[in-house]
């Protein structure tokens, strides 16, 4: 779940250890292919399989097929050619040699899969592309492979995989997800009623006790960046607005607890069940580990929000493209007319 952010899978392997997690971004920012992620598995499994244990739990994103370079890429082409009215038997003809022979090594049932036409946003149907099951696949390819070599004189490979997809979009909602909704909705209330239209809801010191959360609203185009492209080569380029994706940060909290805990989570059987949602009683004011680990202090943010100002220095400069310019001006100015406007109103250490 969670489209290309794995904010979902990190979260649920802080929650319940699994032994291995393959997050998106990790893959996007070390460009791992098809066989590195593969590798990586086969070898834990070999690792694990060294101390008699021969079982184990593997998490995977939902997004995780279009972080994978060559994977995306091949998408890319394939999308560009349905958008051209070429037919899925067809596609594969057309294909550029080294796509087309990503697209002749994978399986039959992942190659129907990827032929699927895109959703609006051009991005893959995700939840029908069974990442799991390729990756099963060749895992228990690599590892009969060593086998036979005699690089791993364990037992032979069975992989169980389920999708879950289902079960994270209709579960109960626990105490917290009940009162953040509740205060959004509220929040939502007073939007209304100022007569502000394209707000978005905010609450923040969300790991404190509800009382002393903080309401208030941003500006959705604050949060918009404008991405554009060309429908054909040598055509004039269209603009879009859309909002920036917030990704797993790799320097962030979450993950660090993530990598300090991987080789245990790895060898150890140290898996965990949170147990049923409760609303009252012992655990019911539980929340998420990564919102919890994530939490700046104020001059921690000050930090955080002086690093960006340094790196627009750096990119708007003399020499920068005039539509980069045009973009920082736009932007500031929204920025700076919003904090002008909540700096000098009554209480301006509440917005709402």
């Amino acid at each position: 779940m969670g489209r290309k952010a794995s904010h979902v899978a990190l979260e649920c392997t802080l929650q319940s250890h699994p032994n291995m997690v393959v997050l998106g971004e990790e893959v996007a920012a070390s460009k791992l292919t098809l066989f590195d992620i593969t590798k990586q598995i086969c070898d834990a499994v070999q690792a694990r399989s060294d101390q008699d244990k021969y079982h184990g739990v593997i998490l995977l994103p939902e997004g995780l097929i279009e972080s994978i370079p060559e994977v995306y890429a091949l998408l890319k082409e394939i999308h560009g050619l349905l958008q051209q009215g070429v037919t899925a038997d067809s596609i594969s003809s057309q294909l550029s040699p080294w796509a087309s022979a990503l697209f002749e090594f994978l399986p039959p049932f992942i190659k129907k899969q990827l032929l699927l036409h895109p959703e609006s946003d051009d991005s893959a149907q995700l939840s029908q592309i069974e990442t799991e099951k390729l990756l099963a696949h060749l895992v228990e390819t690599e590892m009969t492979k060593r086998l036979k070599e005699g690089s791993y004189k364990g037992k032979k490979f069975n992989a169980i995989c389920h999708f879950f997809g289902y079960q994270a979009r209709g579960s109960l909602p626990s105490k917290f997800d009940c009162d953040y909704a509740y205060v959004l909705g509220h929040i939502s209330y007073h939007i209304l009623v100022a007569g502000l239209n394209g707000y978005m809801a905010t609450i923040n010191n969300l790991k404190n006790p509800l009382n002393k959360w903080r309401c208030g609203a941003a500006p959705i185009t604050a949060m918009m960046t404008v991405k554009r492209w060309a429908q054909s080569p040598g055509a004039s380029s269209i603009g879009k607005p859309s909002i920036h994706p917030a990704t797993v940060d790799l320097k962030g909290k979450a993950y660090e607890l993530l990598r300090q805990n991987a080789a245990k989570f790895l060898m150890d059987d140290i898996y965990r069940n949170p147990g049923p949602l409760q609303f009252d009683g012992p655990g019911a004011d539980a929340k998420p580990v990564s919102l919890c680990v994530e939490d700046q202090d104020y001059m921690g943010r000050i930090k955080e929000l002086r690093e960006y100002l340094d790196k627009i220095r750096t990119i708007v400069k003399p020499g920068c493209s005039p539509e980069v310019l045009k973009a920082a001006l736009s932007v500031m100015a929204s920025v700076t007319e919003v904090l002008s406007v909540m700096s000098s109103s009554p209480g301006n250490h509440k917005i709402l």
